[in-house]
């Protein structure tokens, strides 16, 4: 992961999952990443807890790239990168 700061980067797509419960926040991010052209950057909003511990894991080990996480208030801000094998 980068220390790039995600304000640095301009997403393509955006994701505000907030209030989601684990796994469905990293179930919501997944799909939203199978819909997004290979290198596109997608914004994702979580919540501190298990949603920022596990969907930045979950979608590294899926071969994506997290660029970036930052804090933002009471959330996260995750900036990730679509792999470009697909």
């Amino acid at each position: 992961m980068s220390d790039t700061p995600s304000h640095v980067l301009v997403p393509d797509e955006e994701l505000d999952l907030r209030g989601v419960i684990c796994p469905y926040n990293f179930v919501k991010t997944k799909l939203k990443l199978e819909g997004m052209a290979p290198g596109k950057l997608l914004l994702v909003h979580l919540d501190d807890g298990d949603p920022i511990r596990n969907v930045p894991r979950s979608v590294s080990d899926d071969g994506h790239d997290v660029l970036s996480q930052e804090r933002a208030d009471q959330s996260f801000r995750v900036v990730i990168r679509k792999r470009l094998d697909e």
